[in-house]
């Protein structure tokens, strides 16, 4: 068994892997002032409910974007699993990666592309509906060619709420009607149908610039969110709420192989 550790700004994803089946996963709350001791206890409680215990664990992968939960989560292997872990990087991921500056492509975002190219095949497209909303591309040959970063649903909410003083919070969801008859249900129509309109025109665009006349591209959406919007979209678009960790699983068989070419 190996462990999975997806960090990011939003949500901290774990994941116990025997060969490629999940056998567990769970999620918690990104904290930067989290400890490893923390993380152990909070493990080691849900470790035992599935009947899994830690000197099971054999590896440990780790995609983190976020830098002060980096040294907790190693601390964490290397005290309480006995593992020295890997850290998923553009040098690790075994992706080929046409962009002046590769390091500066997120972990996870590179991971989801890996994902998507080893599961579903190039073309492809992975949204990720994170703190950001993000959409990451894969040319016809496989490589990552670059990507668009947008403001993720939770932070325009949250920008609207702080910026109109009669403007309520709400929770995102979807609208029995387009047209909103009250101000909480026309905020709902806004946020939600304008984010399907974004999502649209920026697919077209892609496909625009990049992929004119290819007929077959693989559409993935992922992040906690994806799932509200799944099937709603004007376009074929496959949900796959666990992309980041399966692409975790796939960093961590080929290093296991000594592979890590694309």
């Amino acid at each position: 068994m190996f462990l999975a550790i997806d960090a990011g700004n939003t949500n901290i994803s774990f994941a116990v892997f025997h060969g490629r089946d999940v056998v567990a996963s769970w999620r918690c709350a990104s904290e930067r002032h989290r400890t490893a001791d923390d993380y152990a206890v909070w493990l080691m409680m849900l470790f035992q409910l599935k009947n899994i215990q830690f000197q099971d664990i054999k590896g440990i992968v780790i995609a983190s974007v976020v830098p002060e939960a980096d040294f907790a989560l190693g601390k964490l292997a290397r005290q309480y699993f006995h593992q020295d872990p890997l850290f998923a990087l553009a040098s690790t991921v075994g992706l080929p990666v046409d962009v002046p500056e590769p390091a500066e492509v997120g972990a996870d975002r590179l991971i989801n592309a890996l994902a998507a190219k080893v599961l579903y095949g190039a073309p492809a497209i992975v949204i990720d509906f994170g703190t950001a909303t993000t959409f990451d591309v894969l040319d016809m040959g496989g490589a990552y060619v670059g990507g668009i970063i947008a403001p993720g649903l939770q932070l325009s909410l949250e920008a609207l709420y702080n910026a109109a003083a009669k403007l309520p919070r709400i929770a995102v969801q979807k609208p029995e009607k387009i047209v909103g008859n009250s101000t909480v249900k026309a905020m709902q129509s806004g946020v939600y149908w304008g984010y399907i309109g974004m999502i649209e025109s920026l697919l077209q665009r892609i496909r625009m610039e990049y992929f004119e006349g290819e007929t077959e591209i693989h559409v993935i959406s992922t992040g906690g969110l994806g799932a509200l919007f799944a099937g709603h979209f004007g376009q074929q678009v496959t949900y796959d709420d666990d992309l980041t960790l399966k692409g975790l699983q796939v960093v961590f068989e080929r290093q296991q192989r000594g592979f890590l070419a694309a």
